[in-house]
């Protein structure tokens, strides 16, 4: 009864620190005077991410084993793992755009775990005898790891998509134009209108691949994990089971990206795209085929 009413209320705090964190951020974007936004944002994340921090710590306490037996627990995992993303990223790059896109993602995890799921999900329960292994928590985990950064990655691909379109529009305009850490402003004489800049482009580009490059081995290492537990499980490394098909179609996506980029040089556009693509996949493996029911990994929401 105390773990229910302490994850209540921290859960519905964590939702509001959320809600908070996306309004102050598109706020300082669209009217940057309003500087102090971008640091309450901040502050209302990390209250967030301590928040998701604290309840599986205590699922983990109080159940004795690594929160991350059902799609519930997962998603609280993968909102904290963006979260620390997030706030890593803009500790580094002093960025004023990986809030903005960062935040409205995370609060449309969490309130989808907390509002969709039934209350049978969100409760914890004893593991069964095929989850009590240390191969299965660490496959999870890993792919938890590469989910977040490989969406952030994509995210950024496909921020870079979207404003390589609008700057198309201007790259032939002369007028004059400030850069603040990134967004551009171009003041006219009759209308004030978004610029990115081509250097802009280009770090959002670059940023994008380091953080893919970054995601692709935890998502290599999770899959080997997860074939080493499946055989413990089911006596057998690979099944073709719909999970471990789309596992396999996510990380041909972006060993096609990371082979464009490093062995083609390919850069911008056509690599973005292909990023893009990936951010769609990840989500059909994840959260897709759990929706079907099918298969062995029969444990998650709908199954």
């Amino acid at each position: 009864m105390f773990l229910d009413t302490y994850q209540n209320f921290f859960s519905n705090f964590c939702f509001g620190c959320l809600f908070l964190s996306m309004i102050f951020y598109l706020t300082s974007l669209i009217f940057p005077k309003f500087k102090i936004g971008q640091r309450l944002g901040q502050i209302t994340s990390i209250f967030a991410n301590v928040t998701l921090f604290s309840i599986l710590s205590w699922r983990w306490i109080s159940h004795g084993y690594f929160p991350l037996s059902n799609l519930y627990e997962s998603l609280l995992f993968l909102s904290w793992v963006l979260l620390f993303i997030h706030l890593l990223l803009e500790y580094k790059t002093s960025s004023k755009i990986v809030g903005p896109i960062m935040t409205p993602i995370v609060l449309l995890i969490n309130g989808f775990s907390n509002l969709s799921l039934p209350l049978e999900m969100q409760k914890a329960s004893p593991l069964v005898p095929a989850l009590q292994s240390n191969w299965l928590m660490m496959h999870v985990s890993l792919m938890m790891l590469s989910y977040g950064t490989l969406i952030t990655g994509s995210l950024l691909a496909i921020l870079f998509l979207m404003l390589s379109l609008k700057h198309s529009k201007f790259k032939n305009n002369k007028e004059n134009f400030n850069l603040d850490k990134g967004v551009l402003t171009l003041k006219s004489n009759t209308k004030t209108s978004l610029v990115i800049a081509s250097q802009f482009l280009e770090d959002i580009d670059n940023l994008s691949y380091r953080i893919i490059s970054l995601g692709f081995p935890f998502l290599t290492i999770g899959i080997i994990a997860g074939a080493v537990w499946a055989n413990e499980a089911w006596g057998s490394y690979w099944s073709w089971d719909p999970k471990e098909t789309w596992a396999l179609i996510t990380w041909l996506i972006f060993a096609a990206y990371l082979h464009a980029r490093i062995i083609k040089g390919w850069e911008g556009i056509k690599p973005a795209i292909l990023a893009s693509i990936g951010f769609v996949v990840i989500w059909i493996c994840y959260l897709g085929v759990n929706f079907l029911g099918q298969g062995l990994h029969s444990y998650g929401w709908m199954s």
